[in-house]
């Protein structure tokens, strides 16, 4: 990755890759970055908080500790890790840039790049498990909790890895030519691997979470033939239930946010009467047919008899 000349830049400044590079940076404060600076740690405060809600919920509730819940848990820490790395880039901003280091600098573009690749990779990782036990008709992954937290270091070493790689080497300190407008000091060829790469895993967690949308749109229709009108929709909201699962979003992980959030108020009480997860999966709903033909059976059996 040397230029023609065979030059490397790295005593300059980041002033001068981003004059390099024709992307524009003020020296003075400016309207428009007061408005995105406070705009942006508005956000990243309430991107911090909801996820540290998410994260403390999962801890709190012992109904949680499933394989599912452990990787949204993981999907929680990597969208806090972003907050976390968007609000330092507030800091490290707007006429701060000029100020920066080619190290500081780093930092605070590998952090985002090692945040966002968590967050995709462990979409990625969610969908596969619902996959998993929609298919085989169970609530929750027969996974073993070793082997999910295996999962979980798997996804953060690769995405601390692809925030470091410009670090590296592949960077454009030694062709200017092929420095990026969006990020000066990175290299054009980087920015696209790391685009591609996080392109076709969110495609695949798409083409994982439209198979078994398929999938439970046939068994709809499947369960239909077998069925009167009003347990066809009986059927169908079932299944739209259980695939809303996906999202991780039942009643008892609203309850234990509301429990978080009302602590001062919720001491002293017990919570009564909601010890069960009332969840409505494929495979009860299958049950459900099951014993009722069987009854219809044996009604029609009483009758001829």
């Amino acid at each position: 990755m040397a230029n023609t000349s065979g030059k490397c830049y790295c005593n300059e400044t980041i002033k001068f890759f981003y004059e390099a590079s024709g992307k524009k940076i003020n020296d003075n404060w400016e309207t428009r970055d007061y408005v995105i600076v406070a705009l942006g740690m508005m956000v990243c405060f309430i991107v911090i908080f909801s996820n540290l809600l998410v994260i403390g919920a999962i801890l709190k509730n012992r109904r949680f500790h499933f394989p599912i819940y452990y990787l949204l848990g993981n999907l929680g820490l990597a969208d806090l890790f972003a907050g976390v790395a968007y609000l330092h880039l507030m800091f490290h901003t707007g006429p701060w840039t000029i100020k920066l280091s080619k190290e500081q600098w780093y930092v605070r573009q590998g952090l985002i790049d090692t945040s966002l690749t968590a967050s995709v990779l462990n979409l990625l990782a969610i969908a596969v498990e619902r996959h998993q036990t929609i298919f085989k008709m169970q609530l929750h992954s027969k996974m073993s909790t070793r082997r999910v937290f295996i999962i979980m270091l798997f996804i953060w070493v690769v995405a601390i890895f692809m925030g470091l790689i410009p670090t590296m080497g592949w960077n454009c300190l030694c062709n200017l030519k092929n420095c990026s407008t969006m990020a000066p000091l990175y290299s054009r060829s980087y920015l696209v691997f790391w685009a591609v790469l996080n392109l076709v895993t969110f495609s695949l967690m798409v083409a994982v979470y439209t198979r078994i949308f398929v999938y439970v749109r046939h068994k709809s229709k499947q369960m239909s033939q077998h069925t009167s009108q009003i347990r066809h929709r009986e059927t169908v909201l079932n299944l739209m239930k259980t695939v809303s699962m996906i999202l991780g979003w039942d009643t008892d992980m609203r309850r234990t946010f509301k429990e978080i959030l009302c602590y001062p108020c919720q001491q002293g009480k017990t919570d009564r009467g909601n010890s069960g997860m009332q969840f409505n999966t494929l495979e009860r709903e299958v049950l459900s047919e099951s014993n009722g033909g069987d009854d219809r059976s044996h009604k029609q059996n009483s009758h001829s008899h």
